[in-house]
């Protein structure tokens, strides 16, 4: 599962580099724990973030949700790739929140990336988050609904 950033292509090193690059905009007075992400756009714009923590714990914000919802913000809505940084020698998974965060925007690139070691992991956002509740769960519900609703009138 783990591998070395010679495997990845010119262009997903640079957008690794890109997170490693991003960890120095972290505010993380609390865990000392630099997280940086880039997230690569459908047009090809490369937009970053940085975790920024707070006293309050669950008000902290993650990289991965940082760098989407700047391209959020921007207009974006369909991604090509988000690689993850940590400095952990090991690649380090998003978080819970974030993986369900990742994965509203569909299935794409992921790769998670040190900034201590050349390993990497490579995966999608459905590896990060199998058996995912999506956008698609919802309209299966509703047409579900539609369907049950529609018998019930049979009957």
């Amino acid at each position: 599962m783990t591998s070395s950033r010679a495997n990845l292509t010119d262009f997903e090193k640079s957008i690794v580099d890109k997170a490693i690059e991003a960890m120095q905009f972290a505010y993380c007075k609390y865990s000392n724990f630099k997280v940086g992400a880039a997230v690569v756009c459908e047009d090809g714009e490369v937009i970053i973030g940085a975790n920024h923590e707070n006293a309050s714990y669950g008000a902290t914000i993650c990289a991965e949700r940082s760098a989407l919802t700047s391209a959020l913000t921007k207009g974006h809505r369909k991604f090509k790739l988000v690689a993850i940084a940590t400095e952990l020698e090991d690649p380090c998974s998003p978080c819970g929140i974030c993986r369900q965060f990742l994965i509203e925007f569909g299935d794409y690139k992921v790769i998670l990336a040190s900034s201590t070691s050349e390993q990497i992991i490579e995966t999608n956002t459905y590896g990060l988050l199998p058996f995912a509740f999506t956008p698609k769960s919802l309209d299966t519900y509703e047409m579900e609904s539609e369907q049950r609703n529609h018998s019930d009138e049979k009957h």
